[in-house]
């Protein structure tokens, strides 16, 4: 880690969370209540724990094989207690037994096939010690319909009822939440209107405080205003976001981005421009 390149995510994480700090008092909110999680797929683990000293301790990576790759590489670099992984990426129900060694959060379960399959594998992981506490999970929720993107399609109220019901009565899980990301072309505060309204429908199903994992780069303000409790911020923090591998990042001022491209499931294709996504 060169001392330029810590200085440069120094500069980036103090101008996200001045955002955020306006972004929560804007809307009457409390900032500590909105998680701002880091974005670092494709960045090399030398800036996880470059941002792990800046005070930062959970991270979103969107594909099983880098993740675990990184976790390995931290654990070279330094010693990072109460870190957290969380998988934002869609999951493919073979992946399933690794992410329920190392995720503490998965962000965009949304359907029955993989919850069993993360279920499995995160009870395996408790009964052996191998994690500490069920595995946090979010259930997408698709706002424009078209669920080949990601999500159950938020007008399916009856797959979402099943869905949740299911996260939370499996031993291996905690249902947390919902998560969703804008379509493309749309309206944020349009968009985090309608994820808002089913988030508090599925809420008055549950006792326990549900989360909202919505908001990346270029509209987090939109999203806090809506009562996100999660950030996902990759492109404003870390920089543009590479094709292909962690050595081929190109370094860019963060502050002059505000969306980025992702990844199709287990490949460096570029296929959309949302940061924190499944897609």
């Amino acid at each position: 880690m060169t001392a330029p390149r810590e200085d440069e995510l120094r500069d980036a994480l103090e101008q996200i969370r001045a955002r955020l700090a306006r972004a929560a008092e804007a809307a009457g909110r409390d900032v500590e209540t909105i998680e701002l999680l880091p974005v670092t797929k494709f960045f090399p683990a030398s800036d996880v724990a470059a941002l792990y000293r800046l005070g930062c301790r959970s991270f979103g990576e969107s594909r099983d094989q880098e993740a675990t790759r990184k976790i390995e590489e931290l654990r070279d670099i330094t010693d990072c207690p109460g870190i957290r992984w969380h998988m934002i990426g869609r999951i493919q129900r073979n992946k399933a037994r690794s992410i329920g060694e190392w995720a503490d959060t998965a962000h965009s379960v949304d359907n029955a096939k993989v919850v069993g399959a993360l279920d499995r594998s995160a009870s395996d992981a408790l009964e052996r010690g191998a994690r500490p506490d069920p595995l946090r999970v979010f259930l997408q929720v698709s706002l424009d319909g078209d669920e080949s993107r990601g999500g159950v399609d938020v007008t399916a109220t009856g797959r979402i009822d099943d869905l949740c019901a299911a996260i939370d009565d499996a031993a291996g899980l905690s249902f947390v939440g919902l998560m969703a990301i804008p379509p493309l072309g749309a309206d944020p505060d349009a968009a985090f209107a309608r994820l808002a309204e089913e988030h508090h429908r599925v809420q008055e199903r549950y006792p326990q405080r549900l989360d909202l994992s919505a908001g990346m780069s270029g509209d987090l303000e939109a999203a806090v205003r809506h009562g996100s409790t999660c950030v996902r911020v990759g492109t404003a923090l870390l920089g543009a976001r590479p094709l292909t591998s962690p050595p081929e990042v190109t370094r860019v001022t963060p502050s002059s981005q505000t969306t980025e491209s992702s990844d199709s499931p287990e490949t460096g294709h570029r296929s959309s421009p949302h940061e924190g996504s499944s897609r």
